[in-house]
């Protein structure tokens, strides 16, 4: 890492990473040969880069993997949880590495140019990590260019002019165009995916950027799925006469995807229809129930982060994604903290006391991460069973 005044480009380097305050990280390129801007941030887990990359949550973002070795699996059909990535492009301490695995159908390198994502290798990931840990998550450009010639001045009034996150509505940008069913079902090692035929509610899941694999345990745990975009208001909602809602996960600021979400949950709210909420679901709920939302210094990505169920006692390790938190002291009297983050002490999750609602911070549907908060899709059906008793 070295200053943009004295920064010269070393032999071979075929990629630069020019960060918003002047700071220049040389490397080696790979993936597609472009340029784009974004926040830079670090996802820890040790496993799932094709899950990752895939993330709607991604949107607007370079991901930083602080783990070295990316690319062993490859790339498959199946380890998707969108059709077209939304993440902005990868920074690596290793070049990617062959692929060693049954299900590989495509070595990462190319799976990178198909979908137009560049990347740089060669980086101390260790150091660009502190860097964000300790100043927050920065804004910046990654290049990839061959022939290795850098316009660097150019590429630092173009870190220095990206947006950032907040008061972005990026849900817009990921959610899906129009409605539709979903009925696959979680996937297993001898039958791959499976398919929901015998389903016993009715759940319509609200698509701020929702990742396949949370339809696939909606689907899974017994329910009939019908996806609408995020805009879609809470009488279209309501006309498919719903057992129950789910607020998907998502990119951006919650307060700007809120300005047209949050009347919408209000509404479902105000119809005593049971409520899940995941990630952005959980903070757009939060502000739907009167609480706030704000950027965090340091935001949580990765499948290692321990989380304590007040409900039960029991502590999940789970997977995150994301910048903002809501705010626990600003929720009303009516609204329970259920969880809270064993890193930092933030809010992971709420429930509404008068109401069937309740939503956490994390993602449950594991992809990547492991299994520990499945029990939350069991939990959304027993509140949709209780609730149709009783009416």
């Amino acid at each position: 890492m070295s200053d943009l005044s004295n920064a010269k480009t070393p032999k071979n380097a075929t990629a630069v990473l020019v960060l918003s305050d002047g700071t220049v990280i040389w490397g080696k390129g790979l993936g597609a040969n472009r340029t784009t801007a974004g926040e830079i941030c670090f996802n820890t887990s040790m496993t799932g880069y094709q899950e990752v990359l895939t993330d709607p949550s991604y949107a607007g973002q370079i991901i930083t993997f602080t783990f070295p070795h990316i690319g062993n699996i490859g790339t498959n059909r199946e380890d998707i949880e969108c059709t077209n990535p939304a993440a902005l492009g990868l920074v690596l301490r290793e070049d990617i590495t062959e692929p060693s695995n049954w299900r590989s159908v495509k070595h990462l390198k190319e799976w990178l140019r198909e979908y137009n994502l560049p990347g740089i290798s060669g980086v101390d990931t260790r150091a660009l990590t502190k860097f964000i840990r300790d100043k927050g998550a920065p804004n910046g450009v990654l290049c990839h260019s061959p022939d290795g010639k850098f316009d660097l001045p150019s590429l630092l009034e173009q870190a220095k002019a990206c947006p950032g996150l907040e008061g972005q509505d990026l849900a817009k940008t990921v959610s899906c165009a129009q409605t539709y069913k979903w009925d696959q079902t979680l996937w297993s090692l001898d039958k791959g995916y499976g398919k929901q035929e015998k389903p016993r509610y009715k759940v319509v899941a609200i698509d701020y950027g929702a990742k396949k694999n949370i339809l696939r345990c909606l689907a899974s745990a017994g329910c009939e799925v019908t996806v609408v975009p995020a805009n879609t208001n809470a009488r279209e909602i309501l006309a498919h006469k719903p057992d129950g809602v789910f607020l998907s996960n998502g990119p951006g600021d919650p307060e700007a995807t809120g300005k047209y979400a949050v009347p919408t949950i209000k509404e479902i709210l105000d119809n005593a229809v049971p409520v899940f909420g995941i990630c952005l679901g959980h903070q757009l709920l939060a502000i739907a129930l009167g609480g706030k939302t704000r950027k965090m210094h340091l935001g949580h990505r990765g499948a290692n982060h321990p989380v304590k169920d007040l409900l039960t006692g029991k502590v999940e390790i789970t997977s995150q994604n994301h910048g903002f938190e809501v705010v626990a002291e600003s929720l009303p009297g009516n609204v329970q903290v259920t969880h809270t983050s064993l890193f930092d002490g933030t809010n992971e999750g709420l429930k509404v006391k008068d109401r069937p609602a309740f939503s956490v911070q994390y993602h449950p549907e594991a992809s990547p991460g492991p299994q520990d908060s499945h029990y939350l899709f069991d939990r959304f059906v027993e509140s949709m069973s209780k609730n149709a008793k009783k009416n």
